[in-house]
């Protein structure tokens, strides 16, 4: 139910950086991870809320418009050992889907106008690659180009991940069970804060 977001909010980062570049300056992008924040809330008992995140991120977009967004399921943050633990092998499975990857082909050519300081909203579409699942997903993002060389792209709302979409609803009574809650809500919103750095 996590894995959603962070597909989502990591396409339009990717697709922001690129298009920021001035058209004498184009380039490759790489993500900095350690600037960016991939976010996702677990609500349980129908009202309790919480806020989880996934700490190993990675990306690029090149000159050519493709993006590519890579999320570490291994390193989610709940803040409790044996929550991650669970996560980690009933949930994600990662032994066996150890990644999500989102992928897009942006049009960069909007973006070429973009000064240091200026924002823009933008929808992108892409490919979310999850638990074995890939579909199509969409995000409303903002993208602020920071220095000419270094923007910043976040989601504009939360967006929403469906447990089910991704064949993850099995592992999600699975976790219900081990915490001897009465439920999980499988709808996740997700939300992403990502800083690019051109090459």
């Amino acid at each position: 139910m996590i894995r959603r977001l962070s597909a989502l909010a990591l396409l339009p980062v990717l697709a922001v950086a690129t298009a920021c570049s001035q058209p004498a300056a184009q380039g490759d992008w790489t993500l900095d991870a350690e600037a960016s924040q991939l976010n996702f809330v677990s609500i349980k008992s129908g009202d309790i809320a919480e806020v989880h995140h996934f700490s190993g991120l990675s990306g690029s977009v090149s000159e050519d418009g493709t993006a590519e967004l890579v999320i570490d399921l291994a390193t989610v943050e709940t803040g409790i050992v044996i929550r991650n633990e669970r996560m980690r092998e009933h949930l994600f499975q990662t032994d066996t889907y150890p990644q999500a990857r989102l992928t897009a082909e942006i049009d960069l050519a909007a973006l070429y106008d973009l000064a240091p300081g200026d924002q823009t909203e933008l929808t992108l579409d892409g490919v979310l690659d999850l638990h074995g699942v890939q579909l199509p997903i969409s995000a409303d993002v903002l993208v602020s180009d920071l220095n000419g060389s270094r923007v910043i792209v976040s989601t504009q709302g939360p967006v929403m991940i469906h447990a089910e979409d991704f064949n993850l609803q099995a592992g999600l009574d699975t976790l219900q069970e081990l915490a001897g809650l009465p439920s999980i809500t499988p709808a996740v919103p997700v939300t992403a804060t990502l800083v690019f750095q051109r090459d």
